[in-house]
This record gives C-alpha cells, sequence and structure tokens, in this order.
C-alpha cells in the first residue's frame, strides 16, 4: 500500500461518509491496479451518495478496464440520469462520451 492510501484510510475513521476521501480512495486504489478494492470503494461510495457525480466517470471506466463493458454502461446511464437532475452538465458530457465510445 501507498502512503496515501494509508493517509485516506486513517482520514476516513474519522470521517467515514466523506464522499471526497472515499473518492480520492478509490482513485488511489485504480492507481496502484487494486481494480477490485477500487470498484467496492466506487460502488459503497454511489449507493450511499448517489449525487457525487465525478464518481461515476471513474467507475465506468474501471469496469471497462475490467472487461465489463455491460456494468460499466449501466453505471454511466445511472451517472447520467444524476446529472440530469441535478443540472451538472459538464459532467453529464463526460458521461455521455464515454457512454457513447463504449456503446457505439
Amino acid at each position: 500500500m501507498t502512503d496515501r492510501i494509508d493517509k485516506l484510510r486513517t482520514f476516513l475513521k474519522t470521517s467515514p461518509e466523506d464522499a471526497f476521501l472515499r473518492h480520492a480512495l478509490g482513485l488511489e486504489y485504480v492507481k496502484t491496479g487494486a481494480d477490485a478494492e477500487a470498484k467496492k470503494i466506487f460502488i459503497s461510495l454511489l449507493v450511499d451518495q448517489p449525487g457525487y457525480t465525478g464518481s461515476y466517470y471513474h467507475l465506468g471506466k474501471l469496469l471497462e478496464r475490467m472487461g465489463d463493458n455491460d456494468a460499466a454502461a449501466e453505471w454511466y446511464r445511472k451517472g447520467m440520469e444524476v446529472c440530469k437532475i441535478s443540472g451538472d452538465m459538464h459532467a453529464y458530457g463526460e458521461l455521455r462520451g464515454a457512454f457513447e465510445e463504449l456503446t457505439f
């Protein structure tokens, strides 16, 4: 494990619901190749806090890399719906681009 992962896990002990820290931990796991752990972190975050739109993209890309394109497409779709509701058109555009690249 990296020092960053250790630090993030320590911070999460005192703030376990902090979406930013959870997202950052997922990204660190991606960087180290711990895909299963990253997947678990991102899914848990999005189930608990579906409005944290940045994690949809990263989870989708992770799932693509893991060869699960159907799940990636589904998470992109979910993220696009959340973005429409919240009005986050920048994130919506990124998710739509990733979805179209995957499915067309």
